[in-house]
């Protein structure tokens, strides 16, 4: 019974997307323990700074080759052979071919991985120059250390990437979905019992062993489905070729958000001890909805979107489309409201803890109430762009990545800059957050940056989008868009109202007064955004039910 519903296959997207999601959310909470483990054991300072740096090069080898590369390109040539196989010989299994494809990607990546790992490894000291100038030798040396033996895991995942295709591909999102769980248990794991050992290296060794446990996990599945190995190496097949042809644009589009990332920590690194905890923090916390929302419907939509477009389905492919963007919309929404206006008690919550300071807290909760403004941007992009692969567009999605990333650029330079000296958009920024009494709060600079620089890439996408397959569905989404903020301004009303009445009646300097403020103005606002969207028969909320009662498992 047990095995039937773990390797079970799910029937539709969007209860894909809630197992997803519920796991989602389930490794989220683990990551918020985890960041509230952290800022209680080490505070917003140097000591975190350095572990969040020691990962911008691993996980640069991660999201081009890996995020970028592989799991953008595998799917979908992986559905081609397969369901070339179907249609020739009116078979379910396997053929030769796909398992020999297989078979040759994960060897040939795994080599691949260890070559550039290994390389990048030896020229780590000259590299983590450029990435954290402000650092001083002793630190730079120990973040070298860290930076080095975190490069098993790029290998780890690339590995984990392949099984995670075709889970992907065969509809066993659960097995798939337990992955990020196990991977955030390492990294606790590490906090817990390898720090007090290894000291700054136990956090290192826990994000290896949560790597190896993210791959591990998937491995049955994928046998289950029918994957058998071979020792397969050939660089010169076909199927490497066409996995190529495919990733070179889309690695230079992820090399451009991991360019983003590297460019932020690197002018984080001149900004007061602290900062690049800060940003870390609350990136982490406003990456909640986007985790458990966008990129839920995001991996689940793709096989969908890869198999309907690869038997010319279009206008099924246009309706799977909408439906989806428009239950990201009206559950994005909402939540990224509530986070705005409950910022403060949700950085007060998390991350108040030890050695985390009031300054950190109160600038940890003005960036997240920055990112909240592209929350719903982030939300949407991996569906335009997992939309652009299904049907092999990887270049499109790529050169708006780009553009985004020098705009983010210049967004980051120009904020930052204005934020050192008193002027009218320093004062603002200190009024409308609140931060009255900090000297230097320069880092809510980068969350500005980012969010508007997605903002632009997530309208870009919609219109290139447009013109490459035509309308879908842009009247309904906009009537639906009506309906959603009509009943989120009343949501808000009612969360505040509840939020500045529970003040009075709670203690709000210990930690339960604040989350009985909090649970309580969240409860009220979802009641209220659940009972107006039902009034108003919001169709997204018969899609999300009847998803439920199709589904079987």
């Amino acid at each position: 019974m047990f095995k039937r519903i773990f390797y079970s296959q799910t029937k539709t997207v969007t209860f894909a997307a809630f197992i997803l999601a519920v796991s989602a959310l389930i490794s989220r909470i683990l990551g918020l323990i985890r960041d509230r483990l952290l800022a209680g054991h080490f505070g917003a300072g140097q000591e975190l700074d350095i572990y969040f740096a020691a990962f911008r090069i691993p996980d640069f080898v991660y999201g081009i080759l890996i995020a970028g590369g592989i799991t953008a390109a595998f799917l979908p040539l992986f559905a081609e052979y397969f369901e070339d196989n179907k249609r020739k010989e009116q078979s379910p299994e396997w053929s030769q071919k796909a398992l020999d494809f297989t078979n040759n990607i994960l060897n040939s990546f795994l080599i691949l991985l260890i070559l550039v790992c290994g390389v990048l490894a030896i020229f780590t000291p000259f590299i983590i120059k450029f990435i954290i100038p402000g650092f001083s030798p002793e630190n730079r040396a120990l973040t070298i250390g860290l930076t080095r033996i975190m490069f098993l895991s790029p290998i780890l995942f690339g590995l984990s990437s392949i099984f995670s295709g075709i889970l992907h591909y065969f509809n066993r999102f659960l097995s798939y979905s337990l992955a990020p769980i196990l991977y955030n248990l390492g990294i606790i794991f590490g906090i817990l019992f390898l720090v007090p050992v290894f000291g700054m290296f136990g956090l290192a060794y826990g994000v290896i062993i949560g790597a190896l446990f993210h791959m591990l996990i998937q491995i049955p599945a994928a046998k289950i489905s029918g994957y058998r190995y071979k020792p397969i190496f050939n660089f010169k097949s076909p199927g490497i070729k066409k996995l190529f042809r495919l990733m070179l644009p889309r690695t230079l589009g992820t090399a451009a958000f991991q360019i983003n990332l590297i460019i932020v920590t690197a002018i984080a690194s001149t900004l007061i001890a602290g900062s690049i905890s800060v940003f870390n923090f609350s990136n982490n916390l406003h990456y909640f909805p986007i985790g458990l929302i966008g990129i839920s419907f995001a991996v689940s939509s793709f096989p969908a979107f890869s198999r309907i477009w690869a038997n010319g389905q279009k206008k099924k492919f246009l309706e799977s489309f909408s439906s989806s963007f428009r239950q990201i919309l009206f559950l994005v929404v909402p939540i990224s409201s509530l986070i705005f206006l409950l910022r403060a008690q949700i950085v007060r919550l998390i991350l108040g803890t030890g050695q985390f300071g009031w300054i950190e807290t109160r600038l940890t909760a003005a960036c997240l109430g920055i990112f909240c403004f592209g929350i719903l941007a982030e939300s949407v992009i991996p569906l335009l762009s997992k939309t652009f692969f299904s049907f092999k567009d990887t270049k499109t999605p790529v050169l708006i990545g780009i553009f985004s990333m020098l705009l983010n650029i210049i967004f980051c330079f120009s904020f930052v800059n204005l934020l050192k000296f008193s002027n009218f958009f320093s004062n603002f920024s200190v009024v409308f957050l609140k931060l009255q009494g900090i000297k230097n709060i320069e880092v809510i600079g980068l969350p500005l940056a980012l969010s508007l620089s997605a903002l632009f890439q997530a309208i870009l996408l919609l219109i290139f989008l447009r013109k490459k397959i035509g309308g879908f569905g842009i009247k309904r989404i906009a009537f639906s868009a009506i309906k959603i903020l009509t009943a989120v301004s009343l949501m808000f009303l009612a969360a505040y109202l509840t939020r500045q009445i529970s003040s009075d009646f709670v203690d709000m300097s210990t930690f339960f007064g604040v989350l009985f403020q909090t649970v309580l103005t969240g409860m009220v606002g979802a009641l209220v955004y659940f009972l107006v969207t039902l009034f108003l028969k919001s169709p997204e909320l018969t899609t999300i039910k009847s998803a439920f009662f199709t589904n079987e498992l």
